[in-house]
């Protein structure tokens, strides 16, 4: 229990570098889908949007500081919880929710059309619906990193 300090090998790593992206395209998914009105499946959407990225903020960080020995029972595997959480939390949930802010952008389609009136969604769905997908696939590419540094018998993230 030293001092606290950046782990600076980390934060240039290609891990590091996905979990930046992977912030950061989060919030700009969850804050468009939070920013417009949203009803129905945009709520479970938001949802994950919001769960995966605290739990990747709470994994950056600790990796980040170096600390993720003091992680009860995961903190020895934290490789394998790199992994877990990448492939099954961040492609699962971010396709789903990609999934969801695609189908209501095509049924608002309609709105985007020269001299309609009312207030239209359709740019806001389908931005959260690119944000969410390029999230997705940085979760993939972090996931097949780990998968890469574990099938190598490696168990640090990097």
């Amino acid at each position: 229990r030293g001092r606290l300090r950046i782990h600076c090998a980390f934060l240039r790593s290609p891990l590091g570098l996905l979990r930046l992206g992977q912030l950061l395209l989060g919030a700009a998914f969850w804050v468009t889908v939070a920013a417009h009105k949203y009803e129905g499946a945009a709520h479970f959407a938001l949802f994950a949007a919001v769960l995966v990225w605290l739990l990747t903020l709470a994994l950056f960080g600790l990796s980040l500081l170096g600390r993720w020995a003091l992680v009860p029972w995961l903190g020895s595997r934290w490789l394998l919880t790199n992994l877990v959480h990448d492939l099954v939390l961040g492609v699962g949930l971010y396709a789903a929710a990609t999934g969801i802010m695609g189908y209501k952008a095509g049924r608002k389609s309609y709105c985007n059309l020269p001299g309609y009136s009312q207030r239209c969604l359709y740019g806001a769905y389908l931005s959260a619906s690119v944000c969410g997908g390029i999230t997705a696939s940085l979760y993939l590419f972090s996931g097949l990193y780990c998968l890469s540094r574990r099938c190598r018998d490696e168990r640090d993230i990097i």
